[in-house]
């Protein structure tokens, strides 16, 4: 596998019309490295307009655009056997079948995928001689994903993966995904689902306003801020007071309603250890004892205040 970047966006510029020109990527800076990169934004963030520019779809107004070291217009011959695209319009001619349009994508390509197994893979057995235009929206969508990756690439750009299909087929689709990782294919995808980034991704990049706001592991963005809150009921009253010096520094403790308490701050083994033994200290016995993690959905909600919409 790569260690270095698969992908890398520097004052990425790109603008719609003439006389009155829109800015849909405004600056923007972007790095994906080996492994799978979720892009996360709200409509007319500028998500889409990004990948197509990297996909070399679109070409840039401003900045540097570097898709597996080459760039996605000069170098476009050099690089388009190398890559995978997976376009949300489908990219297949409305009248073939899906059968002969995957074996065709397939001869295109040196060392491509078992045509068969994919196929049986994704479920589009019962419909390999059916036209496009006549394949439901979730064959449609997981006919575009089997001719994004039937060429074996080395990267991959998949736009909304799983719009539109039912929770087996996304299940069925998340492991095609995660066996593309474990075969050294790195993977760049949008999506409007917060469980499959959080489900799929090694790096979540978070664009609004046509620049990138926030980017790391899921992890390590829902560490930022209050990282995690714990709650618990016990009797009425405790010496809230009493209970934040045990705990650490950056520690909060408040009886939000009568009997129920929230203690904020990082919220770890240890301070779970700590709470529990002073209320054995006190004679308190807690009750309904859960700690509440910050999900990538809230961190989304604070930084774009928006929630993310297909």
């Amino acid at each position: 596998m790569r260690s270095e970047p698969v992908l890398q966006v520097q004052g990425l510029v790109k603008r719609y019309g003439t006389r009155r020109p829109k800015t849909a990527v405004n600056g923007l800076d972007l790095v994906a490295g080996p492994g799978i990169t979720a892009v996360l934004g709200p409509n007319g963030a500028g998500k889409t307009s990004t990948i197509e520019v990297c996909e070399g779809y679109r070409a840039p107004d401003a900045g540097t655009v570097r898709v597996l070291g080459l760039d996605p217009q000069r170098d476009a011959a050099a690089l388009r056997p190398r890559i995978g695209v997976m376009l949300q319009s489908g990219g297949v001619y409305s009248g073939a079948r899906a059968d002969e349009m995957l074996h065709h994508v397939a001869r295109l390509h040196a060392h491509p995928l078992d045509v068969p197994a994919l196929i049986d893979r994704l479920g589009l057995d019962s419909c390999g001689r059916t036209t496009y235009r006549r394949l439901s929206g979730g064959q449609q969508q997981r006919l575009a994903l089997a001719m994004a990756v039937v060429g074996r690439p080395e990267l991959v750009f998949l736009d909304e993966p799983t719009a539109g299909l039912d929770p087996q087929a996304r299940r069925t689709a998340w492991g095609l995904v995660r066996d593309l990782r474990a075969d050294g294919v790195s993977v760049v995808l949008t999506t409007h689902h917060m469980d499959e980034a959080e489900q799929l991704a090694d790096d979540v990049a978070i664009i609004d306003a046509g620049r990138v706001i926030a980017q790391g592991s899921p992890e390590q963005l829902c560490r930022g801020g209050a990282e995690n809150t714990l709650r618990f009921t016990g009797r009425l009253g405790l010496d809230v007071g009493a209970l934040l010096k045990a705990l650490p520094p950056d520690s909060q403790v408040d009886e939000v309603s009568p009997g129920a308490y929230r203690v904020a701050g990082t919220v770890d083994p240890q301070l779970l250890a700590t709470v529990t033994s002073w209320c054995a200290q006190h004679g308190v016995m807690p009750d309904r004892i859960s700690v509440e993690r910050h999900t990538l959905e809230d961190v989304f909600l604070e930084l774009t205040g928006r929630e993310l919409r297909s």
